[in-house]
């Protein structure tokens, strides 16, 4: 009779995380399909849109996109890379598609091989920030939904514009200013949100370095603050009239001496839309 009961208790287990991945898949294609649902634009990049900028802007953006190219408001990614989750903890292998929008972001990802194998997504979106990941796309290991977790996803979407350049001209409400020859910053708003992105640029205008300032728990104590972040890029490629890094190395603490690289990836396709 145990084995009975220990049966019918493993099924209904099984059966309830079952119902709970195929809601949370839901979830995630219902984001997905709303953030690629925008109405395309029929608007084109002309050196008049940044006429009035810093000529340090003006590389930036005359590198990135291409004259005549359509301002995109969505690029759909695909990546494959590593992740960790701590500096002690060894390199996991990454493949990963995100879809990056003027509106947000949704990033659909599978991290670890074998029994560590995880499954799950990280997205923002109206107002709404949200991960969600889980063993063996079953077993429920994140699940987190609240102002913090929202707040550092804000974060990531800003400081991942990078890879949509069209988001970031000025007549998409960013205000752009030059440090130096080399060094730009970009400010913005994201849900009241104030954001400033630092782009370290070469004499070309091709992006070697970013960062700002990111919501996040890596901290002592695990209480939340505004952290470093940033990421390297050695390495770019163009996709449809955009010139974009193609590979990336980012962490929490960029340019200090507690810098935690925990994201490493290659950028294998890139469409914009």
């Amino acid at each position: 009779m145990p084995t009975k009961i220990l049966f019918a208790v493993g099924t209904l287990v099984a059966i309830a995380l079952i119902i709970l991945q195929t809601k949370s898949n839901t979830d995630v294609a219902q984001i997905w399909k709303t953030l690629q649902s925008q109405t395309p634009s029929i608007e084109r990049f002309s050196k008049d849109m940044i006429a009035d900028q810093p000529e340090p802007v003006q590389r930036y953006f005359l590198h990135a996109i291409a004259p005549g190219t359509l301002l995109a408001n969505a690029v759909h990614l695909t990546m494959q890379g590593t992740i960790r989750l701590a500096p002690n903890q060894d390199w996991m292998p990454l493949q990963a598609e995100e879809l990056l929008s003027t509106q947000g972001f949704i990033w659909k990802a599978t991290a670890g091989q074998g029994a560590m194998q995880m499954q799950g997504a990280d997205y923002y979106t109206n107002g709404n920030g949200r991960m969600r990941f889980s063993l063996w796309g079953l077993i429920p290991v994140v699940n987190a939904d609240n102002p913090d977790v929202m707040r550092s996803a804000i974060g990531r979407w800003a400081g991942e514009c990078f890879w949509l350049p069209s988001a970031l001209l000025p007549q998409r409400g960013v205000s752009w200013c030059a440090i130096d020859t080399n060094t730009i910053q970009a400010s913005f708003k994201a849900d009241n949100e104030p954001m400033t992105l630092t782009f370290v640029i070469d004499n070309q205008g091709r992006l070697l370095r970013s960062s700002l300032l990111r919501w996040g728990d890596q901290t002592e104590d695990k209480q939340f603050t505004e952290i470093p972040f940033g990421g390297e890029y050695p390495a770019e490629r163009t996709f449809g009239g955009y010139t974009i890094p193609s590979q990336m190395g980012a962490g929490w603490w960029f340019g200090t001496d507690r810098y935690f690289e925990f994201f490493r990836v290659t950028i294998e396709q890139a469409v914009f839309q």
